[in-house]
C-alpha cells in the first residue's frame, strides 16, 4: 500500500512539474518577445504571469478531465493573469493621481515597515539573513521589495475603498427585490431537533429499550429539561450538546424519523421509536412551516446579496473607467 502511493505521488508530481513547463513553452510560445502587455510604464513579462500562474496549476491539473481541457484552462487563467496585472497597474495610478497639482498621495513608510516586519516573522522566523537571501534568489534588491509591498498595500486598499462605496442598500430597494423574487426564499417543513438515542445492546429487548425510554419520557413530562435528559442518557456522539442536532427539513429524514417529529409541535416530544440499532426519542424545540419567508426573516440575506451585487457591478465599471483612461498596449 505504501509503495503504491509512493508511486502516485511521484508520478502526481511529475505531471505537475511537467505542467508547469508546458506552461512556460505554452507563454514563451504566445509571447516570443518574452513581453505579454505592458500597462502604463510597467512591461508585464512572462515572467510575472509565470509566478502568478505556477501554484495555480496542480488545481487545474484536478479539474481538467483532459489535455485539451486543461490547455484550454491554462489559457484562459492566462489571460485573466495578464488582465489582473494591468489593473493593479491602473488601480495604483488611481491612487497616487493627484487631487490637485501639489498633492500626490503615498503609503506612509511604517505601514510598509509593519507589513515586512510581519513577513520576517510569518515566513522567516524573523531571520534577517534570510529573507536576503530570498530576495537575492529572487533577483530582487530590498528598495524593489519595499516598492512591491507598497503597491500590495495600495492596491487592496483601493479595493477595500471601492466594496464600501457600493455597501449601503435602501430598504425600498430590498422590499422591491424581495417582491420580484419571492419564490426564492420558500422554505420547506424544518425543525430544531434535540434527539436521546438508547443504543440496542446485546441483549436488549424492544420492551426493555421502551421501559428505559418511557422512564425518561416520565421526567421530561415532570419538569426536567430535555437537554438535560439527553446530557445524560443518550449515547450517540451530540450528548455533550444535549442531544441538539440544529434545524432539519423534511427532506433530510428517513420516513422514521420525519413522519413522528414533523407532527410535533414546539416542546413536544415522540413516543420511543424502536429501531433495530435501538431506541429513539426526537424533540422539537422549534419549528419553521412550508411557505415563502416573510421580509423580515430574510432582510439581512437580501442585504446581503445585493451588497454583492453591487460590488461586483460597481468594481467592474470602476475598472472599466480606468482602462478607458490608461495605456494598455496588449501582445
Amino acid at each position: 500500500m505504501t509503495h503504491r502511493r509512493s508511486l502516485s505521488f511521484f508520478a502526481y508530481a511529475f505531471a505537475t512539474v511537467s505542467a508547469v513547463f508546458g506552461q512556460a513553452d505554452a507563454l514563451n510560445l504566445r509571447f516570443a518577445n518574452g513581453i505579454a502587455a505592458i500597462a502604463e510604464e510597467k512591461v508585464i513579462t512572462v515572467d510575472d504571469i509565470r509566478r502568478e500562474i505556477s501554484p495555480l496549476i496542480p488545481q487545474i491539473q484536478r479539474d481538467a478531465r483532459n489535455e485539451k481541457e486543461f490547455n484550454e484552462k491554462l489559457e484562459s487563467l492566462q489571460d485573466s493573469v495578464i488582465q489582473d496585472l494591468i489593473d493593479k497597474v491602473l488601480i495604483i495610478k488611481e491612487f497616487r493621481k493627484a487631487k490637485d497639482e501639489k498633492e500626490v498621495r503615498h503609503i506612509p513608510e511604517s505601514y510598509i515597515d509593519n507589513r515586512i516586519a510581519d513577513t520576517l516573522s510569518e515566513q522567516f522566523d524573523n531571520d534577517r539573513s534570510k529573507f536576503l537571501a530570498y530576495l537575492r534568489a529572487k533577483g530582487t534588491t530590498l528598495r524593489e521589495y519595499r516598492k512591491e509591498v507598497e503597491e500590495d498595500i495600495i492596491y487592496h486598499y483601493m479595493q477595500q475603498q471601492q466594496k464600501k462605496s457600493q455597501s449601503v442598500v435602501s430598504p425600498v430597494r430590498i422590499e422591491t427585490f424581495y417582491r420580484e423574487n419571492k419564490d426564492r426564499f420558500y422554505q420547506e417543513d424544518s425543525v430544531h431537533l434535540r434527539l436521546i438515542q438508547l443504543s440496542r445492546a446485546d441483549n436488549a429487548t424492544d420492551a426493555e429499550l421502551k421501559a428505559k425510554a418511557a422512564e425518561i419520557i416520565a421526567k421530561f413530562k415532570a419538569g426536567s429539561k430535555f437537554d438535560e435528559l439527553a446530557q445524560e442518557y443518550s449515547q450517540d456522539s451530540r450528548r455533550a450538546k444535549g442531544g441538539d442536532w440544529g434545524w432539519v427539513k423534511r427532506s433530510d429524514l428517513k420516513d422514521d424519523f420525519k413522519n413522528p417529529l414533523f407532527v410535533l409541535k414546539p416542546g413536544e416530544i415522540t413516543d420511543p421509536l424502536v429501531l433495530p440499532e435501538g431506541c429513539f426519542l426526537l424533540f422539537a424545540e422549534e419549528r419553521k412551516y412550508a411557505g415563502n419567508q416573510g421580509i423580515d426573516e430574510v432582510r439581512d440575506q437580501i442585504e446581503r446579496m445585493l451588497v454583492t451585487q453591487m460590488a461586483r457591478t460597481g468594481q467592474e465599471r470602476w475598472l472599466e473607467r480606468l482602462r478607458r483612461n490608461g495605456y494598455v498596449k496588449h501582445y
